[in-house]
């Protein structure tokens, strides 16, 4: 992995002459981790033309040597904080200007660092990392598509498996059980499960109290994180009668899924796909009910760049990975959310998700 990581490395070296700057500061526990393949949870990363320096704790001295073999490692002392060791290293490489993650550093930290290094120049950077993470290797589509197996037969698991009258929060509890047993090392989020009308509310906590059958429908947003990548998916399960007020409204989300699958290739906009979904939305009136925007990337985090939403410019390019997720919320009578993962190709889109999504094909009785 170590020349994979240089590579990136070198990708985001790069960017230092547009943004005018001797060093970069990673501080973005990911961000970190995408650079060097550092996996614990205290480390900040300083790069400059020709060297890299990963700054951590006495807790991590022999896990810095086995992951990070190919750059300098700075342990710092019990009683130094990282502001005063980062300071202190930029000090003695020669920094002049240094470009920080300004969504990663807050204004506290910012402060103590100037203070600490007055002297120097200090940029707000924003999402230089983050932009060269939306477009995935080999390795990482392999990662992300490990998540996904985790996450959907935990999912036909629990499926096979549960009765009606089992509150929402037993669903979730054993499926999160379940995505562990199968080999993943946790949830991306905890689960969503939500009967009937709680199905209105998009990030809705499980209840103790709601039962599967107390409503025709539970939808269920869930997701398994792997080594360290995420899935993210979403289906809707019947649980009583098909009445016509559902099957309409889940045809209509499950055609503004589609209409955005079709309208995914290289070249074209977020704002565009997110655009395409609405529109069908909107032609069988229930526009006013989709309420957030349509996708994220995932990867390392399960919310990431690039954006699939309203008014969004980000042109999407081949190893982008996106969830493509319209949702119609009703008060007092529930919601209705279609999920699944797709990887952007030079041709078009391979859907990564393969769990149905046909009318009634998802039914616990």
């Amino acid at each position: 992995m170590s020349d994979r990581c240089a590579a990136r490395r070198d990708a985001l070296r790069a960017s230092l002459p547009q943004d005018d700057v001797d060093a970069y500061l990673i501080a973005h526990r990911q961000n970190v981790g995408y650079l060097t393949d550092f996996r614990g949870t205290d480390a900040n990363l300083l790069l400059t033309r020709d060297r890299a320096v990963i700054l951590s704790d006495g807790r991590y001295t022999a896990q810095l040597t086995l992951e990070c073999p190919d750059i300098d490692h700075h342990v710092r002392a019990v009683d130094e904080r990282m502001a005063q060791a980062i300071a202190g290293v930029l000090t003695k490489i020669g920094a002049g200007s240094v470009g920080f993650e300004a969504g990663a550093t807050s204004v506290a930290q910012f402060e103590d660092l100037r203070a600490l290094a007055p002297t120097l120049s200090w940029r707000p950077i924003r999402s230089r990392v983050e932009d060269l993470r939306a477009i995935k290797d080999d390795s990482e589509l392999a990662g992300i598509r490990e998540a996904i197996f985790y996450a959907e037969t935990a999912f036909l698991d629990v499926l096979i498996t549960t009765d009606l009258g089992q509150t929402e929060k037993e669903v979730a509890d054993t499926l999160e059980m379940r995505m562990r047993r199968r080999g993943a090392f946790g949830s991306s989020f905890p689960p969503i499960v939500a009967v009937g009308a709680n199905a209105a509310l998009p990030h809705y906590g499980p209840s103790d109290e709601e039962r599967l059958g107390d409503g025709d429908f539970v939808l269920v947003d869930w997701g398994a994180t792997g080594r360290p990548y995420k899935s993210d998916l979403t289906r809707v399960v019947v649980t009583g009668n098909v009445t016509p007020r559902f099957e309409e409204v889940y045809r209509a989300v499950l055609a503004a899924q589609e209409r955005a699958l079709a309208a995914i290739r290289p070249g074209v906009t977020g704002g565009e796909v997110d655009a395409a979904a609405r529109a069908a939305l909107d032609e069988a009136g229930l526009g006013a009910y989709f309420h957030h925007g349509l996708g994220h990337g995932i990867g390392r985090e399960v919310h990431e760049a690039p954006a699939i939403r309203r008014g969004s410019e980000t042109v999407l390019r081949p190893g982008m990975v996106v969830t493509i997720e319209p949702g119609v919320y009703l008060p007092g009578w529930g919601g209705i959310r279609i999920e699944d993962d797709v990887l952007i190709t030079p041709d078009g889109i391979d859907v990564l998700t393969q769990l149905p999504k046909g009318l009634d094909t998802l039914r616990v009785r």
